[in-house]
């Protein structure tokens, strides 16, 4: 993982480039999560943070560890984005994933009055509205340091929500699985029926 794609944007004349990723658009519950990031000076590199990678391919652990690193790197600037599961059923999971990144754009504007992104990053393969330069890139948390680093705060971010959830909501396993459709999870639902965080809109029992 390097930063060789936001070094040849800010050789390009863009100041602030920022990759964006998110987590949760394969739950069956829960909200879905966006996370923008940007790394201030990619001249300095990122010494301690070599093993920022797709957060699936990290262990839960390794995930909370590069978390910590990532939110306390005075170099690197994020911000989050949250949409919740009623607004998903209502628009539908890209929209809402699209909704989410855009917040997490003001998340991060907001946090950092001097930031003013003016190039997007985003993972996938899907544009969202916005008057900023942006490019899509397949695989961008596996290519893209700052997409990775993104995908790595919106997972712990949804992931600590979700267990949040099973406090409320223990017979789903919420704090195993974090919604996803795992065999465990399909079975609590035909036992329990749905909950408030369900996504009415998506096939829980199939």
């Amino acid at each position: 993982m390097n930063l060789n794609s936001e070094r040849k944007l800010r050789k390009r004349g863009y100041k602030c480039v920022a990759g964006l990723d998110e987590a949760g658009r394969g739950p069956l519950a829960g909200p879905v999560f966006a996370a923008v990031v940007i790394v201030e000076n990619c001249k300095s590199g990122i010494k301690n943070l070599k093993e920022v990678n797709d957060s699936k391919k990290l262990s839960p652990k390794k995930r909370e560890e590069l978390y910590k690193l990532l939110i306390e790197d005075k170099n690197i600037k994020w911000g989050i984005g949250r949409v919740s599961e009623k607004i998903i059923d209502k628009i539908n999971i890209l929209e809402a994933t699209k909704k989410a990144m855009i917040r997490s754009i003001k998340n991060l504007e907001k946090r950092n009055k001097k930031i003013k992104v003016d190039y997007l990053i985003i993972d996938g393969n899907f544009s969202i509205k916005t008057n900023i330069h942006q490019k899509s890139v397949i695989k961008g948390d596996s290519k893209i340091f700052s997409c990775a680093a993104a995908s790595i705060i919106a997972k712990v971010k949804r992931d600590r929500v979700m267990v949040k959830y099973h406090k409320k909501y223990p017979e789903y396993g919420f704090d195993k699985h974090k919604g996803y459709p795992t065999k465990q999870h399909r079975l609590s639902i035909k036992k329990y029926g749905s909950c408030k965080i369900h996504r009415a809109t998506f096939q829980l029992l199939v």
